[in-house]
């Protein structure tokens, strides 16, 4: 039960403290999980972001999923989920009863307007925490880089550059066991 208590813990405190959705939450992850209590290593944690974003839902939730089912099993996976959710789900309750008094509030709006940034910087923090467990080789180096210009400069959906890549990915590596230099 202490087990499942503190997964919950980690992520209630991940869910009440980060604005700006999922994205923005994964380097705060990464940091409890990874870091700070050693609970998954982080390659393992670049994997499940992987699996977590290719699927449909809130990255942040799959990834806080993902963790608790790899660590305790079913129940891991629901004190993580419920950590994550919970946060979310009464201030979004407390805001809808209250938006209409609040939309207009000054503080409030200058309060989004300063958390944006944060939010930005954690994502560019996140992505550049991730990159440096992914082994610089010629082949990633050109994943990377297929990407960054297919989503960037080609409007190419991301959902269809993760797809190009992991097929890409699946055959570089079936062609790498043909010839045995894994």
């Amino acid at each position: 039960m202490k087990d499942y208590l503190k997964l919950f813990n980690i992520f209630f405190r991940v869910g009440a403290f980060t604005f700006g959705g999922g994205y923005a939450m994964i380097p705060i992850i990464q940091k409890e999980i990874v870091e700070n209590n050693q609970l998954i290593d982080e390659s393992e944690f670049l994997d499940i972001i992987a699996v977590a974003q290719s699927l449909p839902g809130p990255i942040a939730v799959n990834t806080a999923v993902f963790v608790g089912y790899k660590l305790k099993g079913f129940l891991g996976a629901v004190a993580t989920l419920l950590g994550t959710i919970l946060p979310s789900l009464v201030v979004i309750i407390i805001l809808a009863i209250f938006y209409d008094r609040i939309k207009d509030v000054h503080s409030i709006q200058l309060f989004f307007q300063g958390v944006r940034p944060a939010i930005v910087a954690l994502i560019f923090m996140s992505a550049i925490k991730l990159s440096k467990s992914i082994s610089k080789n010629r082949f990633n180096i050109l994943l990377m880089s297929f990407a960054f210009i297919g989503i960037v400069f080609l409007k190419i959906h991301p959902i269809f550059i993760v797809i190009l890549c992991a097929i890409a990915g699946l055959l570089h590596r079936k062609k790498e066991g043909e010839y045995g230099t894994h």
